[in-house]
């Protein structure tokens, strides 16, 4: 049996949201408000025969009610725990929501427009039960959400745990926006929080703990593609994503970069990475195609193995046809904090195609530190700056040739490297690959001394 949610949404009308962030290229969220669905109908699974015991299945009853629902109202599944034993498809709404306060553990939702899937008390959960799966070798079963072809969509105060693959991914998807959640798997690969190849997008205020993908961009974006940024912009089809909590986990990416790689227009802001493999990474090996005009900033990290790590012979990958993805203006700033070993796993790591250097790689307020040892280490390869000063091993000559390896060891602390901790930041999970994870609660903040952007489900 299949533990999912699986959402396939049809093109619809143009957005209409209040209060989102004006760097966006256009309205997100669904066209029209839960208010006029709530005023058009109400109907709740307890009402069409669903029992709330954590064995009764529900499949009926939630068919029953979005059937009920599905022409504009909101499919409403109260406190409680259900079971679906079966695999349901809610196919062919419009103008609807589904809000999960309880939690629920089998479901699927196709074909529907201007949809919001959320829990008006923070409290709602999707558990996966993936540690069945895991206990049985498999990391190949379903995600626990899955958006293709989605827009005018908003997904917000839910948590999904445990799914068997990866968590949520959005293909596709266009005006949406995605918050406030907390998401929780098994410490293994494989197990991705959320990944985006879409534009117009806003994800903000999310917790990661799993130990391999928090937030990550993939190819195609649309030729612009903005993650995490507050600065006016005019850059069209954005993607807006910051206040991002990488509690353990494998940190955020862009990547895995293949053949005809097309990324650009990307910005991470205010990105606070713990405990994990790394604070960002653009990982490729071979391919072709561009990632350009990238910003990594305000980026806060503890006790992580890597800091930036970008690889382009990352061996993780089969190589992919094509000399290498040319990486062109990417500019790192203001990450502060400390790295697990820097001398073994050093806080800059840029190793670039030999058939393709990177080009306008500019470092600034880059005051890192060792939490082991007294000297950390910057590699560079192929990789060049539009600086003249060559900072942090890079070249600056303009020849923008292959190089070998070029280390430099530092043995000075930066001034500002010190950086606050989260109060939320996990020591060690205690639940490993194989065993059942407990729902997480929403965190009360995603970022040092800031508030989420949009108020929790259920605060006061």
């Amino acid at each position: 049996m299949l533990i999912t949610l699986l959402c396939v949404l049809a093109t619809t009308f143009s957005a209409l949201v209040a209060s989102q962030s004006v760097e966006l290229a256009g309205k997100v969220g669904p066209t029209s408000t839960l208010a006029k669905k709530l005023a058009r109908s109400k109907c709740d699974i307890t009402k069409h025969g669903a029992v709330s015991d954590g064995k009764t299945d529900i499949s009926t009853a939630l068919t029953s009610a979005f059937n009920a629902c599905k022409t504009g109202g909101v499919v409403v599944i109260p406190s409680g725990n259900y079971a679906l034993s079966n695999w349901v498809t809610l196919s062919g709404g419009a103008s609807w929501a589904l809000q999960l306060d309880g939690i629920v553990f089998r479901t699927g939702i196709e074909h529907t427009s201007d949809f919001e899937l959320f829990s008006s008390t923070g409290k709602g959960a999707i558990q996966g039960y993936g540690y069945k799966f895991h206990q049985q070798g498999s990391i190949s079963g379903p995600r626990i959400l899955r958006f293709y072809k989605v827009t005018n969509f908003s997904v917000h105060d839910i948590a999904l745990v445990d799914s068997p693959a990866f968590h949520f991914s959005m293909d596709t998807c266009d005006r949406g926006e995605v918050y406030n959640l907390a998401i929780r798997g098994g410490i293994h690969g494989g197990l991705d929080g959320i990944d985006v190849w879409s534009t117009n997008i806003w994800i903000h205020d999310i917790m990661v703990t799993n130990k391999d993908e928090c937030v990550t961009v993939k190819s195609p974006s649309k030729s612009k593609f903005l993650i995490a940024s507050h600065e006016p912009t005019t850059t069209k089809d954005n993607v807006l994503v910051e206040q991002i909590y990488c509690n353990w986990s494998g940190g955020c990416a862009l990547g895995s970069l293949g053949a005809d790689t097309n990324v650009s227009f990307i910005t991470y802001r205010n990105i606070y990475t713990g405990t994990s493999n790394e604070m960002l990474m653009i990982k490729s090996n071979g391919g072709s195609g561009t990632v350009s005009n990238v910003v990594l900033e305000n980026f806060i990290g503890h006790g992580n193995a890597y800091s930036l790590d970008i690889d382009q012979y990352w061996s993780s990958m089969s190589t992919a046809p094509g000399h290498g993805v040319q990486l062109n203006n990417i500019t790192i700033s203001n990450w502060t904090g400390t790295e697990a070993n820097g001398k073994q796993r050093g806080p800059i790591r840029i190793i670039c195609a030999d058939g393709t250097p990177c080009t306008g790689i500019n470092i600034h307020d880059f005051d890192m530190w060792t939490e082991s040892g007294n000297s950390q280490l910057y590699s560079c390869r192929s990789a060049y700056t539009d600086s003249s000063a060559s900072p942090y091993c890079l070249r600056s000559d303009k020849k923008d040739t292959a190089y070998n390896l070029s280390t430099m060891t530092v043995t000075a602390t930066p001034k500002g490297y010190a950086a606050p901790t989260m109060s939320a930041d996990l020591a060690s999970p205690t639940w490993g690959f194989t065993a059942s994870i407990p729902i997480p609660t929403i965190p009360s903040s995603f970022f040092p001394g800031t508030s989420p952007l949009k108020a929790l489900a259920g605060a006061k």
